[in-house]
């Protein structure tokens, strides 16, 4: 239950901060907001101030601003139709839609930024504390005490800069540069390949060379060093995001790690247990998630309009509305079956779950009253 609560509450302040993005731009370009609704579905909660209703809705698993003019067969006045969202710029339409995901990931480095100044930041540098007999860094003549420089061209300074190379590699050399007394040496070490347990519970192969970290560092950050370090754990965030997509489209990445909102819950629940930190840079990764998968150029999501925005400005000519209806009913459609298919990755992963199948005979005996 702990678990549900604080995934609703760092769901709808993510999806809060997304629509908000869409609502400030639109009243910024003088497009007037009808509503404004956090969930989809029937209105729980609303009211109406000025010119807008705000609302509560029963299905809390997205928002919405609904802007004067969005639909094609909407009725608007004449005094009404400069406030019109069709009838603004494709550069302003372009503004008020990319505002959604802009906004989220300004809002992960914001609380990024803050966590810093009040933990710290926990970092692990990358010199070695463990190399693992049998495998193949420990084959190549690496030892603990090394410190590791760069991984195939890339500079590293941190463990987490290792993980991400590590999370992508191959069954390939991999070039390391090492520091030893003072002096650097390069190695090509070839990963092994091994099976272990996700995040989410599958089984997965990983790429392993067999070192271990020397452990965690706590460093506390002042309001401006914390700028420049929030800024760059949110570009690195936003690149894993971006990478890790690209490495799922080509199978890299096996589609099982694809989750939904149950997912959110088992693993908002496991990074809580791991501190405030642990927590906040969870919440920053799946509002910088939102806003990255909001941009795929898919007809119904934000990507979609911001294509065909693009399209009217090079072009001169806005699309037709017979075109941009087949092509939203295409996107919903991709949309509803991936859902569907997070849904169902979601429901396999529960029944193999220990402490659900140990309570599934008290959830059958409530449901069914005996």
């Amino acid at each position: 239950m702990i678990s549900i609560v604080y995934a609703i509450v760092a769901l709808s302040i993510l999806i809060l901060v997304h629509e908000f993005g869409h609502f400030l731009v639109a009243r910024l370009t003088n497009v007037k907001v009808l509503v404004f609704s956090l969930g989809f579905g029937k209105k729980l909660l609303h009211f109406t101030k000025g010119e807008t209703e705000y609302a509560i809705s029963a299905v809390p698993l997205g928002g919405y601003v609904k802007l004067l003019g969005e639909s094609p067969d909407e009725e608007i006045s004449e005094e009404e139709k400069d406030r019109s969202f069709s009838n603004k710029s494709p550069f302003q339409r372009f503004l008020i839609v990319f505002a959604g995901p802009l906004f989220n990931i300004i809002f992960a480095t914001l609380i990024i930024y803050f966590a810093l100044i009040i933990g710290g930041s926990g970092s692990m540098p990358s010199r070695i504390g463990v190399v693992e007999k049998g495998y193949p860094a420990y084959e190549a003549g690496v030892r603990a005490g090394d410190v590791i420089i760069e991984v195939n061209g890339t500079k590293i300074s941190e463990w987490q800069e290792l993980l991400r190379e590590m999370a992508f590699a191959k069954s390939a050399p991999m070039k390391f540069i090492f520091q030893r007394d003072g002096n650097n040496y390069e190695v090509n070490i070839t990963p092994k390949e091994i099976e272990e347990k996700s995040d989410l519970g599958n089984v997965v192969k990983r790429k392993k060379i067999g070192i271990g970290s020397t452990g965690m560092v706590l460093k506390k950050e002042s309001v401006f060093s914390a700028v420049p370090k929030s800024i760059n754990v949110t570009y690195t965030m936003t690149k894993t995001m971006i990478r890790g997509i690209y490495h799922m489209i080509v199978g890299d990445i096996s589609t099982k790690e694809i989750g939904g909102p149950i997912a959110i819950v088992q693993l908002t629940g496991k990074q809580a247990q791991g501190g405030l930190w642990s927590l906040v840079t969870f919440v920053a990764f799946i509002s910088i998630n939102l806003g990255i998968l909001n941009l795929l150029p898919i007809p119904v999501l934000d990507g979609g309009h911001i294509l065909f925005n693009f399209i009217e400005i090079i072009t001169r000519r806005k699309i037709s509305e017979k075109v941009v209806a087949i092509a939203q009913k295409i996107g919903l459609t991709l949309l509803i079956m991936l859902m569907a298919f997070a849904f169902y990755n979601d429901i396999m992963r529960l029944f193999q779950t220990k402490a659900f199948l140990d309570n599934l005979p008290g959830f059958l005996k409530f449901f069914s009253g005996k």
